[in-house]
């Protein structure tokens, strides 16, 4: 595994600049990965096919937490739950064990305590963080994942065609309704309006 300077470089060069949320992502993610015992899953192809990672924000630190291990949402090891949370929940595959690590609210308090002399909160929280001891940093919880199969990065299903707007749909994310298979816009789940 790579040191906590490295991945932040690497996190600066990815993200286009350093900020307090890089360093949080980084650092939850390499909690994350220690407390999974997953060494490197950037350079061992094994680590890396043992890895989901849940994110519930789509902030900086998002970023940072990808650096790290590795998941991306295209190799559907990286999966976004828009909860505004700064939290990450990292899944072993192979063994089912998971932990959920989440930043706690305090740490902004304890930073403008820390660097009182720094007057920017960017710059207090960024150094504090760097310096401050993961308890106090984070909150750790083992939790249960349920990964259903479509889930998994490398899954292969079924393509299913709309019966409405004729697109395809992947992973069983139809919807069925009077027998008739639709794709979720076309149920009414959409996030756009045609105009």
């Amino acid at each position: 595994m790579k040191s906590l300077d490295e991945y932040l470089a690497d996190a600066k060069q990815a993200h286009g600049h350093l900020c307090a949320g890089q360093v949080l992502g980084v650092r939850m993610a390499m909690l994350g990965l220690e407390k999974l015992g997953i060494n490197d899953p950037l350079c061992n192809k094994e680590d890396r096919k043992r890895l989901v990672t849940f994110v519930e924000i789509d902030r900086c630190a998002t970023d940072a937490i990808g650096v790290v291990t590795g998941c991306r949402l295209g190799k559907r090891a990286l999966k976004f739950r828009d909860w505004g949370k700064m939290a990450a929940t990292f899944v072993d595959v192979s063994t089912g064990k998971a932990i959920r690590i989440a930043a706690k609210e305090s740490s902004k308090q304890v930073a403008r305590a820390m660097h009182p002399e720094l007057s920017e909160k960017n710059q207090q929280q960024m150094l504090a963080y760097l310096e401050m001891d993961e308890n106090d940093l984070f909150t750790t919880q083992w939790v249960k994942v349920e990964l259903p199969a479509e889930e998994f990065p490398g899954y292969k299903g079924d393509r299913i065609v709309c019966a409405h707007c004729g697109e395809g749909i992947n992973f069983r994310r139809e919807v069925q309704r009077d027998g008739r298979v639709f794709c979720r816009s076309c149920a009414g789940e959409s996030y756009y309006k045609p105009v």
